[in-house]
């Protein structure tokens, strides 16, 4: 830490000497400030120089005030104080923010995507085909891979197929996880880019991830945006990107039956399949666009920067 502060004051010096020769900016933007990545070098300068200060997607956490990270934290609560507004992405993360600085400003800026990629496929679903894009790692995607196996486990029954787009180093363990079920019912296509992943999706019914710890899940956006209903359990960030019965279906964290039992409510339900298709679509491709992200941004900054923009 020793180390990255000095480098830290360094990069204060620099931009001074540089701002104070060419002109300073209008603001200073810091996306994501926490406990293992706080911002050394913004507040100071806004203060010397009278700039607004802005964070995206901060967040606090009094579990972690211990330590080392207590003397970050508090920072990082600095520069949230110090802030001419705080964009908050999720609701759990404003809440967290609003209970350890409560005259702090805050507003909601909703995660989004561009969706270009993903809305110029047309929509053409395979029957019963589920479908998942996630990075095999342990911990939390680990955990979603186990969740999502025991769940179809469960549906063996059913006449469905799995596309699993992704990889990591906990391939072995996921690849165990799905050797229960017939070979042709999964398809294992490793990492793809963008736009193979949009024709993937595009041909399937449902999208399925579990999405435990998940901050809010930008793969579910993607999904809808492809015109697929999600199944996932209301954790985390998820209700953030999934509005259930809506766009998708949200069951209980933990709950393996409940989670088949969506799963399988989606499957032989083709008219209720289609109408959250639909308003998925709808949602991620429209709502939750960068276009409409962009008009919410320069509301807010028209607010909090005034004749500075």
């Amino acid at each position: 830490m020793e180390a990255r502060q000095t480098q830290a004051e360094k990069e204060v010096t620099r931009l001074s000497e540089l701002w104070r020769e060419n002109g300073p900016p209008d603001a200073w933007f810091c996306y994501h400030p926490y406990y293992k990545a706080p911002d050394l070098v913004g507040p100071s300068l806004c203060r010397d120089f009278g700039l607004p200060y802005i964070t995206a997607e901060a967040s606090y956490s009094h579990r972690r005030n211990k330590g080392l990270w207590e003397g970050i934290q508090a920072r990082t609560l600095d520069a949230v104080n110090i802030a001419a507004v705080n964009l908050c992405f999720t609701g759990r993360d404003e809440r967290g923010l609003r209970a350890a600085a409560p005259l702090a400003r805050f507003e909601r800026l909703p995660a989004f995507i561009d969706p270009t990629a993903f809305l110029s496929n047309h929509p053409t679903p395979r029957e019963r085909s589920l479908v998942t894009v996630a990075m095999m790692r342990p911990g939390d995607k680990l955990s979603s891979y186990q969740a999502l196996a025991e769940a179809l486990g469960l549906l063996i029954h059913h006449d469905w197929t799995l596309d699993i787009v992704g990889d990591g180093p906990a391939r072995p363990e996921v690849e165990a996880m799905f050797s229960r079920f017939p070979p042709d019912r999964i398809c294992w296509h490793g990492l793809k880019n963008t736009d193979e992943i949009a024709a993937i999706l595009s041909t399937a019914s449902i999208y399925v991830w579990p999405g435990h710890g998940e901050a809010y899940g930008l793969a579910y956006l993607e999904a809808q945006a492809s015109g697929l209903p999600v199944v996932a359990e209301e954790i985390a960030g998820v209700p953030e990107v999934v509005i259930d019965s809506r766009t998708g279906i949200l069951t209980p964290a933990g709950d393996t039956a409940a989670y088949a039992a969506a799963i399988e409510r989606l499957l032989l339900s083709e008219p209720a399949r289609m109408q959250m298709a639909t308003e998925a679509r709808e949602f991620a491709g429209v709502e939750r666009s960068i276009e409409k992200a962009a008009s919410r941004l320069d509301e807010i900054l028209a607010r909090y920067l005034g004749e500075r923009r």
